[in-house]
């Protein structure tokens, strides 16, 4: 059994994913960001840098991963799914990972501060954040033009990639114009185990927030900002 102690954002979302298509028992902890429950000295404990999510593999000596990129592939290669052991597909697999991790999750992340949370707008900013995701956005739809997958078959690096990209509205940045990225999004998105990792661990709005309930959803992101 695995504890998956995590909130309902990208990263938080990479983990539920992974542990839905490889099939694992896992239990989840609902941590609560906006209350700075990832703060607290208990949770602290199993990641000092305080961010979600982490795991804890109760079956190996109660062992805790934290990062998003260690704790998928901690779990492919505890199951010998969604990674190659080794060989040139293993070496693309993580290279479109570490893809997502230096580039993808930081950027839309920051376009997502300056473009929804940052009490003021200063567009140059915005403009530089959002300008470089539909970057690394044509860089993913030239990788799919030719395969099916980032990495021949369907894997991790899929995974990672798509749970920040399908999140491209909250950081205002256009996917107009990549036919390759749009198939392999919807690809993925009928996947049953990718639709219920991201239902965890709570179902996200239906669509896009507005209104009152966007500025609901910005004040507690600004909050967290602050810790």
């Amino acid at each position: 059994m695995i504890d998956l102690y995590t909130s309902g954002t990208p990263n938080g979302h990479k983990a539920s994913v992974t542990l839905e298509e490889l099939e694992l028992d896992y239990e989840v902890h609902a941590i609560n960001l906006g209350t700075g429950e990832q703060k607290t000295e208990k949770f602290l404990a199993m990641n000092p840098n305080g961010r979600i999510p982490v795991i804890k593999d109760r079956a190996n000596d109660d062992l805790v991963i934290f990062e998003t990129g260690a704790i998928m592939v901690y779990l492919a290669e505890k199951t010998g799914k969604l990674l190659p052991s080794s060989g040139k597909y293993r070496s693309e697999v993580m290279q479109w990972l570490m893809f997502q991790m230096g580039g993808i999750g930081p950027m839309m992340g920051q376009a997502n501060v300056f473009f929804r949370y940052f009490p003021e707008k200063i567009q140059p900013v915005i403009d530089r954040y959002q300008h470089e995701c539909r970057r690394l956005f044509e860089v993913l739809d030239t990788g799919l033009k030719d395969k099916e997958w980032l990495a021949g078959d369907f894997s991790i690096a899929d995974i990672a990639n798509w749970c920040w990209v399908r999140t491209y509205r909250w950081s205002g940045v256009s996917r107009d114009g990549l036919p390759h990225l749009d198939r392999w999004l919807g690809q993925i998105k009928e996947r049953p185990a990718c639709r219920a990792g991201v239902l965890v661990p709570e179902p996200p709005p239906d669509k896009i927030l507005e209104g009152e309930a966007e500025e609901k959803f910005i004040k507690s992101a600004q909050n967290m900002l602050q810790m």
